[in-house]
């Protein structure tokens, strides 16, 4: 269906063209502009790698490889074609072959790809962690599935039809975005659609697949990964890993005239696990550098990734900076979240598990 313009006195169709037409490149131009623009096709993702190959016997190199915030690995095939090619089949060899890919290969890989692109000072460890919203690499849970995107001008019907095949009976996570351009005024737009599956259909697989598999997780692990609705007071915080409600709940009191001495003073840890503390009220960048100058003049380590510390997230009183820690779970968190409630009656904080 064509794309019209609603002129005050007309409706006008926009022109259909081409990639090649409108001489757009597949690598120089598409794969670039997703590359920094990666959401238009493929949401909550984070590109690790570009012209991936590093495996061996073969020249075969993945256009854009991503992980999703599942931890999922996600091969992207982009083609600029009206039919597609054969990508589906390239897609599954790419899949196969980054299915044993573990979290320090993706580290080594995300590095190699942040240098290439000129983000030399960005830790890659720590970038994908903060993305996946870990305190510290979990192997058990890393690249457990490897999802296609296949984004095109257009897809035949042999390969609709074999992707379709593929989902339905074999339940791979296939997707494919159609990207059709028209060109208005020496301008290139382009309507982005999804078309395998249906998003409505997406949704639906998504939480199927989800829910098997953090029920797959907690029967090989033990681990508990259930989140919680937090209230406190009048605020009420939704679907919070454990980490994080009980640092909003921290901050809050914080904000809120209440001590972070007082409240290191709650646990049974030594003050520098609930805290990492350094002197005057600094900014981020300031805090970590002083951190990590008092971790090398034999005070207690300093993991970056390990602490609450962005510009927002630090709490600042007593002219000292503090970073809550992010290292909580089972027992210890219970016990934090019931101890921090029932010390301050008076904010009314109480914590349930996500419906």
């Amino acid at each position: 269906m064509p794309i019209y313009e609603f002129a005050p006195d007309v409706i006008r169709p926009i022109p259909e063209t081409t990639f090649s037409a409108e001489h757009f490149k597949e690598r120089d131009d598409l794969q670039r502009l997703l590359r920094e623009n990666v959401a238009v096709i493929a949401p909550d993702t984070l590109v690790i790698a570009e012209e991936f190959g590093e495996w061996e016997d073969s020249r075969r190199r993945i256009d854009l490889l991503a992980l999703d915030s599942n931890a999922n690995l996600v091969v992207i095939e982009l083609k600029r074609t009206e039919d597609g090619g054969h990508m589906e089949l390239q897609a599954i060899r790419y899949a196969a072959m980054v299915s044993t890919m573990t979290f320090e290969q993706a580290v080594r890989a995300f590095g190699d790809f942040l240098r290439q692109s000129g983000s030399n000072g960005d830790d890659p460890q720590t970038r994908i962690l903060e993305f996946l919203g870990w305190a510290e690499p979990d192997e058990d849970q890393f690249g457990q599935d490897v999802r296609i995107v296949l984004a095109s001008a257009e897809f035949s019907k042999e390969l609709t039809s074999s992707i379709m095949w593929l989902t339905t009976k074999y339940e791979l996570d296939i997707r494919c975005v159609r990207l059709r351009p028209y060109s208005l005024e020496g301008r290139l737009l382009v309507d982005v659609q999804q078309i395998i599956p249906l998003p409505e259909v997406a949704d639906y697989q998504v939480q199927v697949k989800e829910k098997a598999r953090k029920e797959r997780s907690a029967r090989g692990s033990g681990r508990d990964f259930t989140p919680y609705d937090v209230t406190i007071g009048e605020q009420r915080l939704e679907s919070m890993a454990k980490r994080r409600a009980i640092f909003h709940v921290v901050r809050h009191l914080c904000q809120n005239g209440v001590d972070p001495e007082e409240i290191a003073a709650l646990f049974d840890w030594r003050q520098n696990r609930v805290w990492y503390v350094v002197d005057g009220e600094v900014s981020e960048e300031e805090f970590e550098r002083l951190a990590l100058e008092k971790a090398a003049d034999d005070g207690p380590a300093f993991a970056p990734h390990r602490w609450f510390r962005s510009e927002d997230e630090l709490i600042r009183a007593n002219n000292k900076s503090y970073a809550f820690s992010n290292q909580w779970g089972g027992q210890g968190w219970q016990k934090g979240m019931t101890r921090l409630a029932e010390k301050h009656p008076e904010f009314g904080i109480k914590f349930t598990p996500a419906t």
